[in-house]
């Protein structure tokens, strides 16, 4: 089974985010990053559970400048065979990072290429479906559960109010949310394996910039908390009128 792994460098959980002045981007100064926690706990582990019970290789796969190598080698260390990082500096769009992805794996006949639901920083849910979309692929969102058998792949997934199961055929793309599998943490061993692990890095193809990030806008500080006694309905009513101003 040969199998393409999505990742993404995204700040720290814990990490507070400030703006440049103008507010035109994130001020990147002492952030921490880590590979997105969607693309390494949920695809790409589960990326290695299969290779692991019916054989195969494993790639990462990763759009973005020569800074993110350490994150791509934590995926190595993790345990895949290999990776590849397309050589672009600054920060595209969604069309764009799925048009690189689409015409990397064009023609390379991977059986499965695996997102994460999801970058926690974006929070876009978008470059899977465009990937499926180019690469005349099926695609399954926010799945919570894969099992492959042949080129028969049965995936379940979320949905409002239950579950999906849905039978597909390989070769397919999916995008794998929280259930999908369980974090692994690199050994020592991992570690330095990972080290003489190849990382090949190629240069992107020409495809044009068809948005750009005008400003960003820092949510409102949440305000203080009332707390109204149980019995004083009328005042509960009247705050809820005049202040927040929802009846």
């Amino acid at each position: 089974m040969k199998l393409l792994v999505c990742v993404s460098k995204t700040p720290e959980t814990t990490t507070k985010i400030q703006l440049t002045s103008d507010g035109t981007e994130i001020d990147r100064s002492g952030v921490q990053y880590i590979m997105n926690p969607y693309d390494e706990w949920y695809a790409l582990v589960r990326a290695l559970e299969l290779k692991e019970s019916a054989g195969g290789t494993v790639t990462i796969l990763n759009v973005g400048p020569a800074d993110n190598d350490p994150i791509i080698r934590k995926g190595l260390a993790i345990g895949a065979d290999d990776a590849v990082r397309i050589d672009v500096s600054d920060e595209k769009d969604s069309l764009y990072t799925a048009r690189q992805i689409a015409e990397f794996a064009r023609g390379k006949d991977y059986d499965l290429i695996l997102f994460g639901k999801e970058t926690i920083s974006y929070n876009g849910s978008e470059v899977g479906a465009m990937v499926a979309e180019f690469l005349d692929l099926p695609y399954v969102g926010d799945a919570i559960h894969l099992e492959v058998d042949g080129t028969s792949a049965t995936v379940t997934r979320d949905i409002e109010g239950g579950e999906e199961v849905i039978e597909v055929q390989t070769p397919l793309a999916l995008s794998a949310a929280k259930g999908m599998a369980e974090q692994r943490i690199p050994n020592m061993r991992g570690i330095m394996m990972a080290k003489r692990k190849p990382l090949e890095v190629v240069q992107p193809v020409d495809f044009p910039d068809t948005t750009r990030i005008a400003a960003y806008h820092k949510p409102e500080e949440k305000g203080s908390v009332k707390l109204i006694d149980p019995e004083n309905m009328d005042e509960l009513v009247r705050l809820l009128h005049e202040e927040a101003k929802v009846i």
